[in-house]
């Protein structure tokens, strides 16, 4: 079974069990399969590899939207909103991280390699 078969069985699988698409395969999930990247759903990463991944797009996309909005015209030193958006990031990962890490073994989810045989 290919990668794409077992993202469509994935979210087959977990949608009949009630867990929401966007939790499924949030936006960047999503994104990179579409183009083609064979990353493993994030219910099947390690606590640090979902804490990593989550936290640096939250902070980093977090922190241009804040920048633009709000910290541009307060003018925050730019040290201050990487602060924001690196203690952002880092509280946003581990909050996904430790979601996603508590959804997989409610779900009684194998491993990814073990997934769908």
């Amino acid at each position: 079974m290919n990668h794409q078969q077992k993202t469509e069985l994935l979210v087959s699988d977990l949608a009949s069990r009630g867990v929401g698409k966007m939790t499924i395969a949030p936006p960047a999930f999503a994104l990179a399969w579409k183009l083609g990247i064979p990353i493993p759903p994030p219910h099947f990463l390690s606590f640090g590899t979902l804490a990593l991944m989550m936290g640096g797009f939250f902070g980093v996309f977090w922190g241009i939207l804040m920048w633009l909005v709000f910290w541009k015209r307060e003018t925050l030193p730019a040290g201050g909103a990487f602060v924001a958006s690196l203690i952002a990031g880092i509280l946003y990962g581990l909050v996904m991280a430790s979601y996603y890490r508590w959804k997989a073994r409610k779900l009684g989810l194998p491993s990814w390699r073990d997934y769908g045989q």
